[in-house]
Order: structure tokens, then sequence, then C-alpha cells
């Protein structure tokens, strides 16, 4: 039985559209062919945007309809719920509604409260670390807002982890590089020399020590540890280029995306130039239409490319282009211990900002059976459903003796998507076995979770000692 279409309610977005436009509804109305009574009506939610309204959205304005389609306040409502999660807001009792409300008709301003918490807690933080480690409070250095890497993974979460600009770049000079036989790495190695008197050179570990990557201002040289594997080896070639060849460009996005010059827009120039690596590795075209032959199959695409398997699942995430859509992707990296290290996402999933994995995710089994893929469907708290895969990787070879850092890459989408991918070809869409987790255990709220580590923030705790449930911790509705 086909399942009906579903009506797209977007009456914020239209209104912030014809506002952005400096058009009034009869203006907007006439270039929609619709007459102002039914924009009133849609702009309200009380009538859907109609197929014919979205084409000549399209058509008129030249936006994307996804715009549309996707459900634009479900990431800010979430990461919202996290924050008012914090113990701190628990007299306040903010209904969730009145949360999504805001998140649809107000994104940008709980943008703007999400960012203020984000540098309260990381003064909050550091305060707590500068105590507990004995440190003068009154010559402790203050913190000038939020934590650098938090802040420049909110950027990339508002860029949807795309950015056109270096993917044009990147696109037009894999396309012009002359490949030699030896294949992209040593192409980019002439290259450099010849472009840039840059020699690339491949150093023993006893030389590099601890270093993975150094490039010498002074000598004009890029030095590559021998423990990095060939497709390190590439990045790190590529990333060098990007910093040498195409710095105006990383600089004037840098500029753009964090008008504070500081530790922030350096670090987002570092991360830039890491997307340029992949982007050239990878060209967005090629790269696409291999993704879709292959059925998103990573191992294959990382063979095909000479790339790592974290490298392809990363390159997954950033397949927004209007023109050529990928599958919008997730992807989280943890370690043994659960703490997230990588998380980038072209779609809503709505990672934690603090604190774990859930441990019903099947990430953390990859540990036990290295290199293997595991595939599971897992359901969020909100009740959508998601297809993810897991495996180990390794950054690079680790000499005998030393400490082998341990990493697993979850990547994931949402269910309706998994249809696109090799590994759900055997997946039963119709009886699907969802495993219900929770994005951390202080944001979950699922009673009887054996593997429950800590109580939800936002449920008090019942406690009766005449009874053990197979949760450590139980706790009331609300």
């Amino acid at each position: 039985m086909a399942t009906a279409p579903r009506k797209i309610f977007a009456g914020p977005r239209l209104k912030r559209l014809r506002r952005e436009r400096q058009l009034t509804q009869a203006g907007m109305a006439a270039e929609l062919d619709v007459s102002p009574s039914y924009l009133n009506l849609m702009e309200r939610n009380q009538r859907p945007i109609t197929v014919q309204v979205l084409i000549r959205l399209t058509d008129v304005y030249g936006i994307d309809p996804r715009a549309f389609m996707e459900s634009e306040g479900e990431h800010s409502a979430a990461e919202m719920e996290q924050i008012l999660a914090d113990p701190l807001f628990r007299e306040a009792a903010v209904p969730r509604g009145e949360v999504r409300d805001a998140a649809e008709n107000s994104p940008a301003l709980l943008a703007a409260m999400a960012r203020l918490y984000r540098a309260y807690a990381a003064a909050r933080e550091a305060s707590e670390a500068g105590v507990a480690a004995g440190t003068d409070r009154d010559r402790a250095e203050p913190v000038p807002g939020e934590n650098p890497v938090d802040r420049i993974r909110t950027i990339m979460h508002e860029a949807r982890n795309h950015f056109p600009e270096l993917e044009d770049a990147a696109e037009t000079f894999a396309a012009e590089l002359a490949l030699a036989g030896n294949g992209l790495y040593f192409a980019l190695c002439d290259h450099l020399r010849a472009r840039h008197g840059i020699r690339v050179r491949a150093l023993p570990v006893e030389v590099m020590g601890d270093r993975l990557r150094w490039y010498d201002h002074h000598r004009r040289q890029l030095m590559i540890s021998e423990v990095m594997e060939p497709p390190g080896r590439t990045f790190q070639t590529a990333y060098q280029l990007a910093l040498s060849q195409f710095g105006e460009l990383l600089n004037a996005l840098a500029a753009r995306l964090e008008p504070n010059d500081g530790l922030s827009r350096r670090l987002l120039r570092i991360t830039l130039a890491n997307y340029f690596a992949g982007a050239v590795m990878m060209p967005y075209g090629r790269f696409h239409e291999a993704a879709e032959l292959a059925s998103y199959d990573v191992e294959i695409l990382a063979t095909r490319f000479g790339a790592s398997f974290e490298q392809v699942a990363h390159r997954l995430t950033t397949l927004a282009r209007q023109s050529a859509r990928g599958v919008p992707f997730f992807l989280v990296r943890v370690d043994m211990a659960g703490n997230v290290s990588k998380r980038l996402s072209s779609s809503r999933f709505p990672f934690a900002h603090s604190g774990g994995t859930c441990p019903l995710w099947n990430i953390h089994a990859t540990f036990a059976e290295p290199s293997r893929i595991l595939t599971q469907v897992i359901e969020l708290n909100d009740g959508s459903q998601w297809f993810s895969i897991a495996r180990t990787v390794r950054r690079s070879l680790t000499p005998w003796g030393a400490i082998e850092p341990r990493f697993a890459i979850g990547l994931g989408c949402e269910i309706k998507y998994a249809r696109r991918l090799v590994y759900a070809k055997r997946l039963d869409f119709n009886a699907l076995d969802a495993t219900p987790i929770g994005i951390n255990c202080r944001l979950c709220d699922r009673p009887a979770c054996p593997q429950r580590a800590a109580p939800p923030a936002l449920r008090p705790l019942f406690v009766d000692e005449t009874m053990r449930s197979i949760s450590p911790f139980t706790f009331k509705d609300v």
C-alpha cells in the first residue's frame, strides 16, 4: 500500500524568506501565483505548502526545495532540550512544546541562546578545573567565550559540513593536476616542488618522534613520519597544498564564518584546510557518482580513491551540493571509554554536547571485533529511526611497545535513506528490529534500562528500599 506524501508545513521559513527578500504578502503572492490570503494561511501553518508552490519557490527564488521539506527546528529543539537538562534550569520546567515552537519560529534566537550557554559552560568548566588543580582563582585568566573546539563544531554544523567554495577549488585543481602512473601522492609532491619549491620527505620515526607531520618554513620541507600509511601521507600533502596555494581562500572563508580573530579562527583555518585535502583526494563529482554506483560501500570507495575508511566516511558527510546531493550522513568517532572525539553531520542527528554515547549502540561492540563492519537500526527517544554502520579504525602504524590508540567510527542516516546503502540490502523494512537508544544517559528517560549509568537530568529520582530494578536508577514521570 502506497504511503501518502507528507504534508509540508513550513510557515515560519516562508515568512522569513519573504522578509529577507523585502516583499509584502501581496508581492510574494503574485510571484508565487497564489492569493495573498492563501499565502497568509501558509505562513501561519494553517495550509500546507503544495508541490506547485514549492516548484514556484524554486523557480522564482532559486532555493533548494529540501530546505522547506526538512524539519528545520528539530536540531535546535534537541540542542535546547539538552541545555535545559542542566540542573541550572530544573526549576524553569519549560514544556517541550514551547521549545519546539521557539525552534521553528525563532531558530536564530535559540542559536544565540545556545552559544551563550556554551560560553557559560566553558567558563564553569575552567573554573571547576582551576579549583580542582588548586589554582589561585584571583589570578586565573578569564575565559573569553565559547570553547574554540565547540565553536568550530557549531560552525561546521551550521554549514551542514559543506563548503561550496572549497569544493569548487579542489575539484578544479584535481582536474588540472597531471597524474603520473605513481598516483595522487607523487603528483602532489611534484606539484608542490615545481610550484612552491616545497620538498616532501618521509622520515624515520626516530627522527620524527611523536610528530606525524612537520613543515619546516626555513628549509621549505614537508616531513611526514614513516608510520603514516599511504592515505595519510596523501592527505597531509594535500593539506600542505591547501595552505600554500589556497591560503587566501581559507583566510577569507574563515574570516566570514568566524568574525573574531583568535584561536577559533586559527583552528577553523586548519579545519578548512583538512576539508580541502579530503576534497582533493575525493573530488566531489567523481566521488558522488562512485558512491551512488557502489551503494555507498565505504571499503570499495576507499580502495578506488586511495583513502582510508575514516577519510571516506568523513567525506560522505559532505555531499550536500544542491545539484548532486548524496545521502545525508552523520558521523561520530569514539574511543574505548565512549569519549567522542569527532562528530559531523549533514543531517539532523542530535549529538550530545557532553558525556559519551549510549552503550546500547553497537559502535562500542566493534572493539571486540576489530575491522569488522557492524550494522544496526536504532530508535531515539523521539521515535525517529536511523540506520548505522560501525567499524574500528586506526590513524597510523604504532611501533611495537607503544600505546596504540583505538577508535571506532559510526556512520549513519535516517532510515528512509537506508535503502540506498549496500549494508541494508538484506534489511526487512516492513519489520524493522530497532534498538532503542538515548543520546546519553543524562538525556534519556527510557525506564528500566539495564545499561543506565546515570539518572535522567529532567526526572526526579524515585527511591524505594524494598525494590531493586534491572536499572540502578528509577525515576518518576513528570
